[in-house]
Order: C-alpha cells, then sequence, then structure tokens
C-alpha cells in the first residue's frame, strides 16, 4: 500500500475509534464486525487511560513456559523467529491459551516499544485486560487476525499493527496459543499475515509428537479423532484438520455423539427430521465422510472406529465435576450455530441450559464475565452474581465494577 494510502487508511481507522468513543450509535460502516464486538467488549473492561498491559505473576509464567510443549518448538525454531523480527525490525510474542505472553523477542527499535507497555513474557493481552488486538483475536476466532493502528482499542497501541495467528497442538488439535508479530503502523505490509501463519505452522511442525494434553481430562487424553463442535467447527484427525462441509460436519458429530452407533434410518431421522432428503443423499454423505476419514467409519450401524474427543462432551464431564470455571473456559457457545439437525439443535439446548444453570447455582465472576461475551443479553445470571459479591477488605469487590457494566450492557 502507497506511503498516502497507508496514512488515509490511518486516519480512517482513527475517525472510527474517536467515534465509537465519544458516540458509540455512531460507528462507520467500514469498521470490521470482529473488531466492533472487540470494542464493545473492550469499553466495560478497559479504561482509555491504561498505559500498559497487567503482568501475570512472574514465576508463574516461567513454570508455564518452562518444558511446555510450545517452548521446546519455539527453541527448535528460534533462529528463524529471531532473523524474521531482525529483518523486519518485528516484535514476535508467542502466547498460552489465555492470550499471556510466554516468550518474546524484538528487533531494536519494536524491542523498546514492547516493552513500554508490557509486551514481554508475562503481560496479559486479552481484549478484557488491554483492549482489542491481534492477539486476542486470533486466539478468540481460532483464525489468523490483523489489527491496525487506531483499530486497536487502547491508544497505547494506536501506533502499531499487529499480526498474528493461532497455535494448536499437532496431535490433538487443542488449541495452545497464538503467535503474533507487531511493529508500527508504517511498516504495514500485504505480507504480514501470510508470515503469521507461516511462522504458526513452523512452530506446530517443531512441536513433539505427545499425544497427551494436559487441558483435557483424562478419560480423553489420548484420541484419534478431536472435534470442536461448541461455537467454532473443526475436526481433526491424528494431527491433521480435516476439510469438511457443514453437513459432514454435521453428521460426524452425531455419530461422535453416539458411540454405539446408529443405523441409516436413525441417522437419517437425527440428521434431517422431517425434511424431504432421501436416504440415498445420506448414503453419498456418509460415504464421503469415510472416504475423508481413511475408511474408520463402520457400516451397520454407522459407527466411528477410533477414540473421539468432543468438546461438548468435555464441557459436560466438567459440569458434572462441579468444575464450573473450566467449563466456561471450554464453552466456546453455541453448538454448530444454524445447523437444521434436530438432535443437534436438542443437545445445544441442553449444553447451554446446564452451563446458565450452573452459572446460576455458582456464579463465580470471572466465569460469569466470560459467559458473558456468549450470552451478552442474559441479565439474569449476573444480577445473580452481582448480588452475591461481598465486599474485599472493605471495598467493593473488584469484579463488581466489570459486572455492572456488563449488566448495562445486557440491560440496555
Amino acid at each position: 500500500m502507497a506511503g498516502e494510502d497507508l496514512q488515509e487508511k490511518r486516519l480512517e481507522t482513527v475517525r472510527a475509534w474517536t467515534s465509537f468513543v465519544e458516540h458509540t450509535d455512531q460507528v462507520a460502516a467500514s469498521v470490521r464486525p470482529e473488531i466492533l464486538h472487540s470494542w464493545t467488549r473492550s469499553e466495560t473492561a478497559v479504561p482509555m487511560s491504561v498505559t500498559a498491559a497487567p503482568l501475570a505473576d512472574e514465576s508463574e509464567t516461567r513454570s508455564v513456559w518452562d518444558d511446555s510443549p510450545l517452548q521446546t518448538a519455539v527453541e527448535q525454531v528460534e533462529e528463524e523467529l529471531r532473523r524474521t523480527a531482525e529483518d523486519g525490525d518485528l516484535v514476535v510474542a508467542v502466547t498460552d491459551a489465555q492470550t499471556r505472553i510466554l516468550w518474546t523477542y524484538g528487533g531494536r527499535v519494536m524491542r523498546r516499544k514492547a516493552e513500554t507497555v508490557n509486551f514481554v513474557a508475562g503481560g496479559r493481552w486479552d481484549d478484557r485486560s488491554v483492549g482489542t488486538n491481534a492477539l486476542d483475536l486470533a486466539n478468540r476466532q481460532a483464525a489468523p487476525s490483523m489489527v491496525f493502528s487506531a483499530e486497536h482499542y487502547a491508544p497505547i497501541v494506536h501506533n502499531w499493527v499487529c499480526w498474528a495467528a493461532p497455535l494448536h497442538d499437532p496431535v490433538t488439535g487443542v488449541k495452545l496459543g497464538v503467535i503474533d508479530l507487531s511493529t508500527t503502523w508504517d511498516r504495514t505490509h500485504p505480507i504480514g499475515l501470510a508470515t503469521a501463519r507461516v511462522l504458526a505452522r513452523l512452530v506446530e511442525g517443531a512441536m513433539p509428537r505427545s499425544r497427551q494434553y494436559a487441558g483435557l481430562p483424562e478419560e480423553i487424553a489420548d484420541p484419534g479423532l478431536v472435534l470442536t463442535l461448541l461455537g467454532a467447527a473443526e475436526a481433526w484427525l491424528d494431527g491433521q484438520r480435516l476439510l469438511l462441509t457443514r453437513r459432514q460436519t454435521e453428521v460426524l458429530a452425531l455419530l461422535a455423539l453416539h458411540p454405539e452407533g446408529l443405523s441409516l434410518e436413525q441417522l437419517h431421522a437425527l440428521l434431517y427430521g422431517d425434511q424431504a432428503v432421501t436416504f440415498s443423499t445420506l448414503k453419498a454423505e456418509v460415504s464421503h465422510l469415510r472416504h475423508a476419514l481413511g475408511g474408520q467409519l463402520a457400516s451397520r450401524p454407522y459407527r466411528l472406529l477410533m477414540p473421539v474427543a468432543t468438546d461438548v462432551e468435555h464441557v459436560l464431564a466438567l459440569l458434572r465435576r462441579g468444575q464450573v470455571g473450566p467449563a466456561v473456559d471450554a464453552y466456546g457457545g453455541d453448538l454448530l450455530p444454524g445447523t437444521n439437525s434436530p438432535a443437534l439443535i436438542e443437545m445445544g439446548e441442553y449444553v447451554a441450559v446446564a452451563v446458565r444453570e450452573a452459572l446460576l447455582a455458582d456464579p463465580q465472576p470471572d466465569a460469569v464475565v466470560r459467559y458473558s461475551e456468549l450470552a451478552p443479553y442474559d441479565a439474569e445470571v449476573l444480577e445473580v452474581c452481582l448480588a452475591g459479591l461481598r465486599p474485599v477488605n472493605g471495598r467493593p469487590h473488584p469484579a463488581s465494577a466489570l459486572i455492572k457494566g456488563r449488566l448495562a450492557v445486557a440491560r440496555g
């Protein structure tokens, strides 16, 4: 992008951001939906006067990083990461799944800029801590993201441009964090996002091929097939992501949720309900899915022939153990949003109600805040949480202001 065009783009983002912070109902149409949603989340949690990201405990951050798959991988490709940072005067960062920075390396200029805003190991860069940024978006959306200039919510990084891509465990497909590249806005280049993707694949390719992951319960810690169905749909088989159609994903979800197997008639009813769809159509879908699974799908009944882990079962297992906070962390939202499968709609409602009822019974503030991002208009959960907050050392509970802000949005 030519210098004049880049300058105009920056001015456009500044005007849009100013319009939002001064008149939230008059946002320019040019603002991307994911940026607007993040701005809305940020304004209830992040003061405009924020000067730096909050820092996590140093020893805790170090314990998470030491001997982790991410550390092993970064050490394997560190020379390439450092060269990229130095050649482009970038700062490169790797985070955990909570968008806490675990490792950074910066070029001479960007290293100093990064240190002034705590873009360093231990810095918390989720948007509830420091406002809209590419690390949070890539982590939240499980997709590469770019945030340019005043698309960042906090003014302290309006002079930055950031590109980030998610990092997954190469075997289980579990999200581990993100890798981010940041520099000043005037060094924006079209290849930035592609570079983040390439470095993410480089890091993932260097990870140890362990089949264990501490984030999953013991009973599903060694799966062959991993399905994410809540919020966003992804399928991973032996560490390789499967590219499936929406209907194939629905068939796979039903088979994963019915490990005992389903007859053709049962699968048809669960998938299509009373829709006028022939059995031949369903057989064709199953045939394509069997090919994608390398033949690991039996017939009569239809049944998956490999170990399976789903985030649905993971959330329900956590709720059964009374682990409400971790369950909300693992809950990504509605099950396959937009599906017209009656069985999947019913299961989605069951999981959503189970999470909500668990929060009403045990309204942990952090979990309630995370839940409010997925269900921003559920005022009752917020009200119950707020009513149960007690002063700490004679002062209002630290979460009370944030909960009140969320409640105002929910009621509005």
